[in-house]
């Protein structure tokens, strides 16, 4: 396996004059060309860990290293933000009102030469779609093209790493995944590596190798989103990536008994236990299954959410498909 291109190792950083403590003993790694997204709440620290990679805001604790060189320490040590190599987009895109398209994107360009920077402002604007566009100013664009500039104009310098806080929060929902699998495309083609900080679990999860979700400035569960999905290891975690149900039963090695039923586990246990259920794992059955009404019904055309309650449980049920029971159903 390849060398991390970016390390950081128990990461402490405080903020505000009663220093704060947002990021607290946090441990990360990304290799070459992978994407990786900090998941999470507002404030829970995951856009002040970006800023401190970036080269934004002081450790005060651990370590963050970039292509073998450390780049900010609890010793002193800090590069600044505009040599560590490192693209980043902001929130709100930070666009320059009174640049050009053209200008926006070349940004980072000023220390080549003229003609290697037309060369590259041009195949940034044609990989990201922005031909034709590059006289027009901030204002004159719509979100998405805005995002766009952004996105070019953190890519131009062709950083190794490519930091990206929220890029898509302040976009129309309808417009956001279009914008998302935009950006997906543009980065796959380029071999880009990325570090995407959303509270956004679907595009969390959509856009990333692995994930990690942060609460109250810590690393709660890291791995890939099917792990994570599948095995969460806290109850923060289950309800962060999707609709969950937690149910109460007695385990006695592979299987726990529930008012549900019998349930297998994962791992062998013995004693009282919360199992995780997700709704699209329980089903509703005329005969054979626990005694249940439908109190809610919520339908979104390829699928249903039913509310169910019976003796000792009240859980949410997904159907895909078929949707032939209704409210007060027994």
């Amino acid at each position: 396996m390849s060398e991390p291109l970016l390390t950081v190792e128990e990461l402490c950083v405080c903020l505000g004059e009663e220093r704060h403590v947002a990021v607290e003993d946090l441990s990360l790694e990304l290799r070459a060309e992978e994407r990786v997204a900090l998941l999470g709440p507002s404030g829970c620290g995951k856009t002040t860990t970006l800023r401190a990679i970036a080269g934004f805001e002081p450790v005060r604790g651990g370590r963050i290293s970039f292509e073998g060189r450390v780049q900010s320490d609890a010793g002193g040590v800090r590069v600044p933000a505009h040599r560590r190599g490192m693209g980043y987009v902001f929130q709100e895109f930070a666009l320059f009102p009174h640049l050009s398209v053209e200008e926006n994107v070349g940004f980072g360009l000023r220390k080549q030469s003229r003609a290697d920077a037309t060369k590259r402002i041009a195949e940034m604007l044609r990989l990201t779609g922005l031909e034709g566009l590059e006289a027009r100013r901030p204002f004159e664009l719509s979100g998405g093209q805005q995002q766009r500039v952004a996105l070019a104009r953190a890519l131009a310098p062709s950083p190794r790493l490519l930091l990206l806080d929220e890029p898509f929060s302040s976009l129309d929902p309808n417009l956001r995944g279009t914008t998302r699998r935009h950006t997906e495309r543009v980065l796959t083609s380029v071999g880009a590596t990325a570090l995407l900080v959303t509270h956004d679990r679907d595009e969390a999860m959509s856009f990333a190798d692995r994930l990690i979700v942060m609460r109250a400035g810590r690393a709660e569960q890291a791995g890939t989103p099917e792990e994570l999905y599948a095995a969460p290891r806290s109850a923060f975690v289950a309800e962060f990536l999707g609709a969950a149900n937690f149910v109460e039963g007695e385990a006695t090695g592979q299987s726990a008994r529930t008012a549900l039923g019998e349930v297998p586990l994962r791992v062998p246990a013995s004693g009282t236990v919360s199992l995780c259920l997700r709704p699209e794992s329980l089903e509703l059955v005329v005969e054979g299954g626990a005694p249940a009404r439908v109190v809610e019904r919520e339908y979104h055309g390829a699928s249903c959410i039913y509310g169910v309650e019976g003796e000792g449980f009240q859980v949410a049920v997904l159907a895909v498909g078929d949707a032939p029971f209704r409210k007060g159903d027994a």
